[in-house]
Formats: structure tokens, sequence, C-alpha cells
């Protein structure tokens, strides 16, 4: 694919993500499948529509230094705009002179020449006099906000609750790519013969601290691998790994994953339940469940029966004291896995926190009667919002005082996690930065054990 048409991909997808016609990780991997890119073009494209969308209020704020105030530019010249800002500052290896003839290009064939005429005037001042040094901004809130392309709202929350060092830190490593980690199909290979064999392909494979089946691939793409194209591997996070470790699943239970789409944790648990006994996993949208049933038979896991349906009302379909375990993954506001997904960030307000806690605390308050007396749930979030997490779990706790925090839990962590800055009387935090995972909340809860 030529580097034009490469670009114009680029704004496409960009310019339907800000219109709210789609997430940037679906919109990526249709256009690689639909145009067939090869891994080059992949990369180049995977890194302007996500270095642009991740930066997105930083090149904001540089662009308002050239552009007259009063003037109203189309939404597709501002993307446009900010995608070749991004290229010109962050990417080395493109220069610059290229990047802006495209972008002459792609405004000329998508407006007139006016908006061609303005395009290039507004890159090439940007090249001849660079762009205003964020540092400058006074207030530590807007500079943070700017610096790191997170909305002034969502930085102050975050150091309302965390501090300056904690929220600063969080931010800058948003800005980073994670690496890719897989999980291996115990009973398919064991956790040695699949390094072994990846290393034989040419990938760099390092050993999760967070799991026994988990691996982390510092080098290589591993959808090409082998073992990935043939159901050993399933990619997932590491802290989306630690869920299952956690939940001390045995052969023969019977588990609920009340809110399993897409299936990682789903098949994980029936992975450390060596496929024996029973999972009764639940999505509110039959699509998505059907993703789930869809991961198991790539898995070859056949314990798992997924279903539609709301899990607030899962008391229709299983009577209390069901269930020997329980996840509640709740839907949350994703604030966790911001480097994966950076359109999040400028998609959520305030307000959007508060209702999603409401629906978290009245999942938990109307499934945990479908736990068994000596059972345990876990609840888990991939955000870092103590409103969704931690206040959810002691409003719980305190409306239901037959319940409690699994003291067990914190012991059981593995050791490098135990003393991590997210642990707390109400579960474990984990921040992107401490050990380069998602963002992510776990807690394990049980039911008082009633004595005469």
């Amino acid at each position: 694919m030529t580097k034009y048409l490469l670009r114009n991909t680029a704004l496409d997808i960009l310019v339907r993500i800000d219109e709210g016609g789609g997430f940037s990780h679906l919109l990526i991997d249709q256009a690689i499948k639909k145009k067939g890119l090869n891994s080059r073009d992949e990369g180049l494209l995977t890194e302007i529509v996500y270095g642009t969308l991740q930066r997105k209020l930083t090149l904001e704020y540089f662009l308002s230094h050239f552009v007259d105030k009063k003037r109203k530019l189309a939404p597709w010249v501002n993307m446009l705009l900010y995608m070749s800002l991004y290229q010109m500052i962050y990417l080395d290896k493109v220069p610059d002179h290229a990047i802006i003839h495209e972008s002459v290009e792609i405004s000329k064939k998508r407006g007139h020449r006016g908006i061609s005429g303005l395009v290039n005037g507004i890159l090439r001042n940007v090249q001849r006099k660079g762009v205003p040094n964020v540092d400058k901004i006074e207030d530590s809130v807007k500079r943070l906000s700017i610096k790191t392309s997170h909305p002034t709202w969502l930085t102050k929350r975050w150091m309302n609750m965390y501090g300056m060092d904690i929220t600063e830190a969080i931010c800058e490593t948003n800005l980073t790519h994670k690496p890719i980690s897989v999980r291996i199909q115990p009973m398919k290979i064991n956790k040695r013969d699949a390094v072994t064999q990846l290393e034989d392909e040419g990938f760099e494979i390092e050993e999760s601290i967070f799991s026994d089946q988990g691996l982390v691939v510092n080098k290589g793409n591993i959808l090409h691998s082998t073992l990935f194209k043939n159901g050993y591997l399933t990619i997932q996070d590491q802290s989306s790994m630690l869920v299952a470790e956690m939940m001390e699943v045995e052969k023969g239970m019977t588990v609920l994953d009340a809110c399993s789409a897409p299936g990682g944790k789903t098949t994980h648990i029936a992975e450390k339940m060596l496929n024996e006994g029973n999972i009764h996993a639940y999505d509110l949208h039959d699509k998505k469940a059907k993703l789930v049933s869809k991961k198991a038979l790539q898995l070859d896991l056949t314990i798992i029966e997924a279903k539609q349906a709301d899990s607030r009302e899962l008391n229709h379909y299983h009577k209390n004291d069901t269930f020997d375990r329980i996840l509640i993954d709740a839907p949350c506001s994703g604030l966790g896995v911001l480097r994966g997904k950076p359109d999040i960030k400028y998609n959520k307000a305030e307000s959007d926190i508060e209702k999603l806690a409401s629906i978290q605390l009245e999942l938990l308050e109307k499934i945990s009667p479908l736990l068994k007396g000596d059972g345990k749930i876990i609840y888990s979030t991939c955000t870092i919002d103590k409103a969704e997490n931690e206040k959810v779990v002691q409003q719980f706790l305190t409306n239901h005082p037959e319940y409690q925090i699994d003291e067990g839990f914190f012991d059981e962590l593995p050791e490098a996690l135990r003393n991590s800055i997210g642990v707390t009387e109400w579960g474990l935090q984990l921040f992107p930065h401490e050990f380069n995972t998602d963002g992510f909340f776990l807690t394990r809860i049980t039911k008082q054990i009633e004595t005469e």
C-alpha cells in the first residue's frame, strides 16, 4: 500500500472514532484484514491511529497556537492536522517533507484548493517555529492534562485519590506501548515447551509473575506463531490472568461467570478446572455470549455454557446457594485500559463513573445470594477508580455484614504483588505503571460461617 493510501486509511479510522462510529482496536483490525496490509504497513497504521488518539489533547493544544481561534475547521481537517503533527513530532523515522506532502494531497482530494493551502501553511509553520513548551503551563493539573493528553477532570480526580506522583506515573504510562501477554492452554502444552517453541520461532519470551500459565512477549507478533494459530495460546493481559488464579477453583466445581464476554477469564477458569465441572457464563448481549462459546470451542473446552441474560436477574435461572465460585467482572469505565483503547478517555464523563458504580453494587447485591455458604466471590474491574472498586466493595459489605473480605486473598497473591502500592484492606488495585499491565482491581469475598 502506498503511504498516501495508508495515511488516508488512518484518517478514515480517526474520523469514524471521533464521530462515535467505532472503537479504535476494532476499526484498525478491520482495516488490516480488509486491505491485506503487510506487517510494516500494519505497524505504521496502528502507530498513527493509536498515537494520534493517545496524544489528541496535546496535539489540539499545539495546533491552537497555529490556527486562528475564530476559524472553524471541518472535523476531518482537524483530525488530518492532528495525525500530521503526531508524525512530525513523535515519529523520528518519517521525514517532515513526506508527511506534509501526503497531508496536502489528502486535503486536495477531500476538500478544495483553499483547504490544501491552509493545511500546507499550518504544517510548514509548525516545521519552522516548533511547538510550544507544555512545561511552561503554570497550573499543575492543566499541565499534566495537556502534557499526557488526559481530560482535566480525570487528572484532577486521580490527583485527589492518589496524589501527584502516582497520577503522573499513570498518565505517562498510558502513552506507552504495553507488551502483549499470552496464556498457554495447559491441557495442550506445558509452559517450558511453549517457551522453547516460541523462542525457536524467533520470539523473545519471559514468564509472567501473575500466572503459572502466563508468558510475556517482548519481541515478535504472536498472532503469527504456530502455537497461537493452533489454539495453544490465548492473548490476555497479565492482570486479567490473576482473576482465575485467585478464584481457587477445583475440578468438579459449579462456577458462575456473571459478565463473561469476550471469554478470556471464563476459558482460563475452565483450564484451571482441567475442563471438569460446570461453568455458567452470561452476558447482557447475545452476540457477546456467542463470543464466549466461540472462544471455548477454539480451546477445546467443553464445560462452559454461555447464554444471554441480565446478570441482575439470574435468580430467575438459578436457586440461592448454587455456586461454589462466582466471578463478577463488572462493567466499568475502562480507565485502566487506556493504553490499548485510548479513545475511552475522551468519551467518559465523571457522571458515568457514578452510574457505573450503582450498577456494580446492584450486581453484587443481586448475584451474591447465589453463592454457597462455603463459596467465594471474585469482584474485579479494569478500572483504577476508587468509586468503582473499593467503595463499591465497602458499600456492599456495609449493606451485608454476613459477607467479608477473604483474608487469605492477600496471602495467596503472587509474592511480587503482596507489597504493591495498590494493596488496601478492600483488595488489590493494580496501576499500569507498577507492573507494566492494565490497570485492574480485584478482591475476594466470602460468607461468614455461622457458629452456634
